[in-house]
């Protein structure tokens, strides 16, 4: 099977997916989390460095659970357009999003 090359949109979002989840980990080691959510800490490793900009949906879905994240919240977010300039607070608000 050929895989198609990613589009500049696709790796954007595997970007901005790789900093929800490493900001969600926060102070977590990777192995923990990693092992937590039963994928390899290479795997959790290369999500959050946006190096696999497409991992496969069971792979979020378990990180996701193991830090507590909303699955609605994280697609939404990572799909938001990018703002040049983020108002003050809104790592806080977005992390409280994520979360509920």
């Amino acid at each position: 099977m050929v895989r198609l090359p990613l589009t500049p949109g696709e790796i954007a979002r595997g970007q901005r997916l790789g900093v929800l989840l490493r900001q969600a980990r926060g102070q977590r080691s990777m192995l923990e989390v990693a092992l937590d959510a039963r994928v390899s800490p290479e795997t959790l490793r290369k999500i959050e460095s946006g190096r696999v900009a497409t991992p496969s949906f069971p792979t979020i879905a378990a990180i996701a659970d193991v830090l507590g994240l909303s699955l609605d919240a994280l697609w939404t977010d990572i799909n938001e357009p990018v703002q040049d300039a983020a108002p003050a607070g809104s790592d806080h608000y977005r992390r409280e999003r994520l979360i509920s």
